[in-house]
Protein backbone atom coordinates (compact mmCIF):
# COMPACT_ATOMS: atom_id res chain seq x y z
CA UNK A 1 0.00 0.00 0.00
CA UNK A 2 1.15 3.69 -0.98
CA UNK A 3 0.09 6.00 1.86
CA UNK A 4 -0.63 8.49 -1.01
CA UNK A 5 -2.87 6.31 -2.56
CA UNK A 6 -4.73 5.13 0.45
CA UNK A 7 -7.89 6.65 1.71
CA UNK A 8 -9.61 5.92 5.13
CA UNK A 9 -14.11 6.21 4.70
CA UNK A 10 -15.94 6.40 7.62
CA UNK A 11 -19.31 5.76 7.05
CA UNK A 12 -22.02 7.38 9.39
CA UNK A 13 -20.46 7.77 12.50
CA UNK A 14 -23.23 9.66 13.99
CA UNK A 15 -24.57 9.93 17.17
CA UNK A 16 -27.92 8.15 16.42
CA UNK A 17 -25.80 5.06 15.70
CA UNK A 18 -22.70 5.94 18.41
CA UNK A 19 -24.24 7.96 21.26
CA UNK A 20 -26.30 7.18 24.10
CA UNK A 21 -29.61 8.60 23.21
CA UNK A 22 -29.04 8.11 19.65
CA UNK A 23 -32.44 6.24 17.44
CA UNK A 24 -30.45 3.85 16.51
CA UNK A 25 -28.08 3.18 19.36
CA UNK A 26 -29.67 0.47 20.94
CA UNK A 27 -29.90 -2.01 18.00
CA UNK A 28 -26.03 -1.56 17.46
CA UNK A 29 -24.57 -1.59 21.27
CA UNK A 30 -24.23 -4.88 21.95
CA UNK A 31 -21.67 -5.33 18.79
CA UNK A 32 -20.15 -2.09 19.11
CA UNK A 33 -19.06 -3.45 22.23
CA UNK A 34 -18.08 -7.01 21.30
CA UNK A 35 -15.84 -5.17 17.93
CA UNK A 36 -14.57 -2.45 20.32
CA UNK A 37 -15.49 -0.22 17.35
CA UNK A 38 -15.25 2.90 18.52
CA UNK A 39 -12.09 2.43 20.76
CA UNK A 40 -10.76 0.70 17.33
CA UNK A 41 -11.73 3.46 14.70
CA UNK A 42 -10.64 6.22 16.84
CA UNK A 43 -6.73 4.64 16.88
CA UNK A 44 -7.84 4.41 13.01
CA UNK A 45 -8.24 7.84 12.48
CA UNK A 46 -5.09 9.13 14.93
CA UNK A 47 -2.94 6.80 13.07
CA UNK A 48 -4.48 7.67 9.41
CA UNK A 49 -4.01 11.12 9.88
CA UNK A 50 -0.46 11.22 11.77
CA UNK A 51 0.17 8.97 8.18
CA UNK A 52 -1.05 11.72 5.55
CA UNK A 53 -3.88 9.49 4.93
CA UNK A 54 -7.02 10.62 2.41
CA UNK A 55 -9.47 10.56 5.60
CA UNK A 56 -13.38 10.92 4.01
CA UNK A 57 -16.53 10.94 6.75
CA UNK A 58 -20.22 9.67 4.59
CA UNK A 59 -22.98 10.98 7.06
CA UNK A 60 -26.28 10.08 5.37
CA UNK A 61 -29.37 12.65 6.64
CA UNK A 62 -32.79 13.19 5.35
CA UNK A 63 -35.02 16.40 5.11
CA UNK A 64 -37.86 16.31 8.14
CA UNK A 65 -40.75 13.97 6.66
CA UNK A 66 -38.24 11.72 4.87
CA UNK A 67 -39.61 12.84 1.52
CA UNK A 68 -36.14 11.06 0.03
CA UNK A 69 -37.71 7.39 0.91
CA UNK A 70 -40.88 5.96 -0.48
CA UNK A 71 -44.08 6.42 1.02
CA UNK A 72 -44.24 3.37 1.43
CA UNK A 73 -40.32 2.13 2.81
CA UNK A 74 -39.56 -1.52 3.55
CA UNK A 75 -36.27 -2.78 4.87
CA UNK A 76 -33.54 -1.29 6.42
CA UNK A 77 -35.08 2.16 5.31
CA UNK A 78 -38.33 1.35 7.32
CA UNK A 79 -36.51 1.17 10.29
CA UNK A 80 -35.12 4.25 9.35
CA UNK A 81 -38.26 6.28 9.05
CA UNK A 82 -39.28 4.33 11.96
CA UNK A 83 -37.10 4.91 14.48
CA UNK A 84 -36.87 9.43 13.13
CA UNK A 85 -33.37 8.70 12.72
CA UNK A 86 -30.80 10.60 11.10
CA UNK A 87 -32.93 13.60 10.47
CA UNK A 88 -30.80 16.82 8.74
CA UNK A 89 -29.92 19.30 10.99
CA UNK A 90 -30.71 17.17 14.01
CA UNK A 91 -27.88 16.13 17.20
CA UNK A 92 -28.74 12.36 15.76
CA UNK A 93 -27.79 13.09 12.55
CA UNK A 94 -24.60 14.80 13.44
CA UNK A 95 -21.03 13.18 13.37
CA UNK A 96 -20.11 11.82 16.97
CA UNK A 97 -17.67 14.41 18.51
CA UNK A 98 -14.58 11.65 18.99
CA UNK A 99 -15.23 10.64 14.93
CA UNK A 100 -15.46 14.86 13.60
CA UNK A 101 -14.07 15.66 10.75
CA UNK A 102 -10.77 18.44 11.26
CA UNK A 103 -9.99 20.55 8.69
CA UNK A 104 -8.92 19.14 5.58
CA UNK A 105 -10.66 16.27 5.60
CA UNK A 106 -13.55 15.59 2.90
CA UNK A 107 -16.91 15.39 4.28
CA UNK A 108 -19.25 13.33 1.66
CA UNK A 109 -22.48 14.91 0.82
CA UNK A 110 -25.70 13.73 -0.72
CA UNK A 111 -25.73 9.86 0.82
CA UNK A 112 -29.33 8.62 1.16
CA UNK A 113 -29.25 5.37 0.62
CA UNK A 114 -26.44 2.03 1.21
CA UNK A 115 -24.04 2.44 -1.47
CA UNK A 116 -21.52 5.73 -0.58
CA UNK A 117 -20.89 5.73 -4.30
CA UNK A 118 -24.64 5.74 -5.38
CA UNK A 119 -25.65 9.29 -5.02
CA UNK A 120 -22.50 11.07 -4.11
CA UNK A 121 -19.28 12.05 -5.58
CA UNK A 122 -16.84 9.55 -4.39
CA UNK A 123 -15.67 8.04 -6.94
CA UNK A 124 -15.06 11.45 -8.66
CA UNK A 125 -13.04 12.43 -5.30
CA UNK A 126 -11.13 9.42 -4.80
CA UNK A 127 -9.89 9.41 -8.39
CA UNK A 128 -9.10 12.57 -8.49
CA UNK A 129 -7.17 12.67 -5.69
CA UNK A 130 -5.23 9.26 -7.44
CA UNK A 131 -6.50 6.84 -4.89
CA UNK A 132 -6.38 3.26 -5.69
CA UNK A 133 -7.20 1.52 -2.09
CA UNK A 134 -9.85 2.13 -0.04
CA UNK A 135 -10.24 0.71 3.36
CA UNK A 136 -13.95 1.23 5.07
CA UNK A 137 -15.00 1.25 7.99
CA UNK A 138 -18.58 1.88 10.26
CA UNK A 139 -22.42 0.93 10.20
CA UNK A 140 -24.20 -1.50 9.04
CA UNK A 141 -21.63 -4.14 8.76
CA UNK A 142 -23.88 -5.84 6.28
CA UNK A 143 -25.80 -2.85 4.64
CA UNK A 144 -23.88 0.37 3.89
CA UNK A 145 -20.20 -0.92 4.02
CA UNK A 146 -21.09 -4.12 2.40
CA UNK A 147 -23.04 -2.03 -0.22
CA UNK A 148 -20.01 0.41 -0.58
CA UNK A 149 -17.48 -2.72 -0.32
CA UNK A 150 -19.19 -4.05 -3.43
CA UNK A 151 -19.24 -1.45 -5.66
CA UNK A 152 -15.72 0.13 -4.97
CA UNK A 153 -14.64 -3.56 -5.91
CA UNK A 154 -16.70 -3.43 -9.34
CA UNK A 155 -15.00 -0.26 -9.73
CA UNK A 156 -11.30 -1.06 -9.54
CA UNK A 157 -10.50 -0.34 -5.87
CA UNK A 158 -8.65 -2.42 -3.95
CA UNK A 159 -10.80 -2.66 -1.01
CA UNK A 160 -10.10 -3.42 2.95
CA UNK A 161 -13.14 -3.88 4.92
CA UNK A 162 -12.06 -3.02 8.73
CA UNK A 163 -13.58 -5.59 10.81
CA UNK A 164 -12.72 -4.39 14.19
CA UNK A 165 -14.60 -0.96 12.81
CA UNK A 166 -17.65 -2.19 12.02
CA UNK A 167 -21.17 -3.22 13.87
CA UNK A 168 -24.22 -4.26 12.81
CA UNK A 169 -27.40 -5.18 14.61
CA UNK A 170 -26.49 -9.02 16.24
CA UNK A 171 -23.80 -11.30 16.11
CA UNK A 172 -25.00 -13.37 13.90
CA UNK A 173 -25.11 -10.89 11.24
CA UNK A 174 -21.66 -9.62 12.43
CA UNK A 175 -20.13 -12.68 11.59
CA UNK A 176 -21.69 -13.80 8.33
CA UNK A 177 -21.12 -10.54 6.95
CA UNK A 178 -17.28 -10.55 7.84
CA UNK A 179 -16.43 -14.61 7.07
CA UNK A 180 -18.43 -14.70 4.20
CA UNK A 181 -19.13 -11.69 2.57
CA UNK A 182 -16.08 -9.27 3.12
CA UNK A 183 -13.61 -11.83 1.60
CA UNK A 184 -15.61 -12.21 -2.01
CA UNK A 185 -15.16 -8.26 -2.29
CA UNK A 186 -11.89 -7.24 -0.01
CA UNK A 187 -8.96 -7.95 1.99
CA UNK A 188 -10.84 -7.90 5.87
CA UNK A 189 -8.38 -6.69 8.00
CA UNK A 190 -7.93 -5.38 11.74
CA UNK A 191 -7.16 -1.58 11.52
CA UNK A 192 -3.81 -3.40 13.03
CA UNK A 193 -3.70 -5.10 10.21
CA UNK A 194 -4.27 -2.48 7.87
CA UNK A 195 -1.74 0.17 9.56
CA UNK A 196 0.60 -2.77 9.78
CA UNK A 197 0.32 -2.53 5.83
CA UNK A 198 0.31 0.82 4.96
CA UNK A 199 3.76 0.94 7.30
CA UNK A 200 5.17 -1.78 5.24
CA UNK A 201 4.58 -0.19 2.03
CA UNK A 202 5.83 2.98 3.35
CA UNK A 203 9.07 1.59 3.86
CA UNK A 204 9.22 -0.63 1.13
Amino acid sequence: MDVKKTAVLLIEYQNDFTTEGGAQHAAVQAVMDTTGMMRHSRALLDAARARGVTVLHAPISFAEGYPEIPVHPYGILAGVVGAKAFRKGSWGAEIAAEMAPVEGEIVIEGKRGLDCFASTNLDFILRQRGITDLAIGGFLTNCCVESTMRSAYERGYRVVTLTDCTATLSAAEQTAAVEKNFPMFSHPLTHDAFLAELDQGAVS
